[in-house]
């Protein structure tokens, strides 16, 4: 295979772990494509609420991996295909792709070119663009993996989503009632609302300012089945109390303050599936209708530290980098 493209790249790597100073745009090898890899052009890439905590060492200690550095950031992106290996037989050059590439030894997608596993790749799904599909992979293979895997929703079912505004509670809304639930959203305050009722979700509250526990009761007076919580807090452990004696509650690693244990109810705790990560399902869901993945802002590569400050801002949907 030869390569006609230049033999480096821009990236934005790490040399250490620690603050948001860390992260410089470096010129890098572009890495070498094994033979169950793909070699993607990078077009966009997710900004995860998690990437601070990658950035700081969290994963490296949590999973006991051996960092090697420059490590370059970036768990989900979306581009063309440059080069496969010999053994992949799904993608060819110029395919539109996105995908996962979390804790890949090789890097992420914070650059000009990743390689990632024929596994952790999908063709780009309906009408959505390079950004959409680079944002969502994380957040599309965790909202699913909630409602289908942990919760095992199932048609008719009355389902509240916490968090509904957010990264994975937007994807989560659509899924939900494409797998025929009933939705409840709680969404963060008047634009937050406004968007959520655009998806499609049976009933929309603002967390901010309406009690969600009297709400849910409305929505479902025999107890809801099922609660997915994208977000931890106050107002969330609340609405748990609308839940049906067999009730079920699902929520991502990561959600802080975890919620409590209750008499009558399922409570589980949930990683997403990266490896593979589920995405050919995500895709036939995706397909069937129109869907929204709602980018808030974009940013260049050379910003990537603006793009992870603005993780504390309140935004909808997600962040992403565009790195062409």
């Amino acid at each position: 295979m030869t390569q006609t493209f230049s033999k480096t790249m821009k990236a934005v790597a790490i040399d250490r772990f620690g603050g948001i100073e860390t992260l410089e745009t470096q010129e890098l090898p572009i890495p070498a494509v094994g033979a169950d890899e793909v070699l993607v052009h990078v077009e966009a890439a997710g900004v995860g609420v998690w990437d601070p905590f990658e950035r700081e060492g969290g994963f490296a200690k949590e999973f006991n991996i051996k960092p090697v550095f420059p490590l370059v950031l970036g768990s989900d992106g979306a581009g063309t295909v440059e080069a496969v290996g010999p053994q992949v037989k799904r993608f060819k050059k110029g395919d539109r792709v996105y995908g996962i590439s979390f804790l890949n030894p090789k890097g992420g997608f914070y650059a000009q070119y990743a390689v990632v596993k024929e596994t952790s790749l999908a063709l780009i799904p309906g009408k959505l663009t390079m950004p959409q599909a680079a944002a969502m992979a994380v957040d599309a293979v965790t909202a699913f993996v909630g409602l289908d895997t942990t919760l095992g929703l199932k048609n008719g079912e009355s389902l509240l989503i916490f968090g509904a505004s957010g990264g994975i509670g937007h994807l989560a809304v659509q899924f939900a009632k494409r797998m025929g639930a009933r939705v409840l959203a709680v969404a963060s305050g008047d634009d937050g609302a406004a968007f959520v009722r655009g998806l499609g979700a049976d009933k929309v509250v603002d967390g901010h300012k309406e009690d969600v526990l009297a709400a849910a009761r409305q929505f479902a007076p025999n107890g809801l089945d099922a609660v997915l919580l994208t977000t931890g807090g106050e107002a969330a452990e609340k609405s748990l109390a609308a839940l049906r004696t067999g009730g079920r509650v699902a929520y991502p690693t990561g959600v802080q303050p975890v919620p409590k244990e209750r008499a009558g109810i399922k409570l589980q705790r949930y990683d997403g599936e990266y490896n593979p990560p589920p995405l050919d399902k995500i895709n036939r869901l995706i397909d069937a209708g129109p869907f929204e993945v709602k980018v808030a802002r974009t940013f260049t590569l050379d910003q990537a530290a603006d793009a992870q400050r603005s993780l504390n801002d309140h935004y909808l949907g997600k962040l992403a980098l565009i790195t062409k």
